[in-house]
């Protein structure tokens, strides 16, 4: 995934509030807490010199402190998420990230990671939920993308994107037939038979079909029967209910 306008500033403050209230040590987790802050605000203000000074001073201390803890044993305590801290605090994000793998949700890590990209009209829910499913990048982002822009699709539709994406079946053509597709008004117990007629039920699909004959409507009701998305919601919508 990339983006030019990649927030490393979200990404390290809240991956940084993740992490650190789960180390044991409570100097460790204060360090680690300030060092946050100051890499944080460098991040936030990257022009300032005194805060580059700064950030880096205080990474390289919780970098040194925690590498002296390693050498040492019998502490009675895990160095996973402060050493996951040191990695992040060094921009060596996919590094922090899997370290904090170990102890995190893997969906808490892929949201903060998404939403620091920084999409506009994007739907991060969908986006995560493809990731952790297991999708590519790729088409994980691309439909994010295009449930975001079609946010005011009726939600009988978002749904049937929604699965088709997971499902990993959402393409161009496909999102150019639900466009179309978007302006049909269904009630509820239409959208409920939008929905059978999608999955293929053979005779709802017959009977809508013959419907549509009935009412000069042959062309309609072909496509129909090939699964047309446009013909399915005027199907459905002529469905008296």
């Amino acid at each position: 995934m990339a983006s030019e306008r990649f927030d490393a500033a979200y990404l390290t403050e809240g991956l940084g509030e993740l992490i650190t209230p789960k180390i044991a040590s409570p100097l460790l987790r204060r360090e680690a807490e300030l060092a946050v802050y100051a890499v944080v605000r460098h991040l936030n203000r990257p022009q300032s010199e005194e805060f580059a000074d700064r950030a880096a001073k205080s990474a390289e201390r919780l970098v040194a402190t925690v590498a002296r803890l390693e050498e040492r044993s019998g502490d009675g305590f895990s160095l996973v998420e402060a050493h996951a801290v040191a990695l992040l605090l060094q921009g060596r994000l996919g590094e922090a990230a899997h370290a904090a793998e170990e102890f995190l949700k893997t969906q808490q890590i892929l949201r903060l990671f998404v939403g620091a990209l920084r999409m506009e009209r994007f739907d991060v829910n969908l986006t995560v939920r493809m990731l952790a499913a297991g999708h590519q990048p790729a088409a994980a982002m691309q439909s994010g993308l295009v449930v975001g822009k079609y946010s005011w699709w009726p939600s009988w539709l978002v749904n049937i994107v929604t699965e088709r994406a997971m499902a990993g079946h959402l393409d161009e053509e496909m999102v150019s037939a639900l466009d179309r597709c978007a302006y049909a008004e269904l009630t509820p117990a239409q959208s409920r038979i939008a929905r059978r007629l999608l999955a293929g039920e053979d005779a709802l699909v017959d009977a809508s079909a013959i419907r549509l004959e009935g009412l000069g409507e042959p062309e309609a009701a072909k496509k129909l029967r090939q699964g047309d998305l446009t013909a399915v919601a005027l199907a459905a919508r002529l469905i008296p209910v």
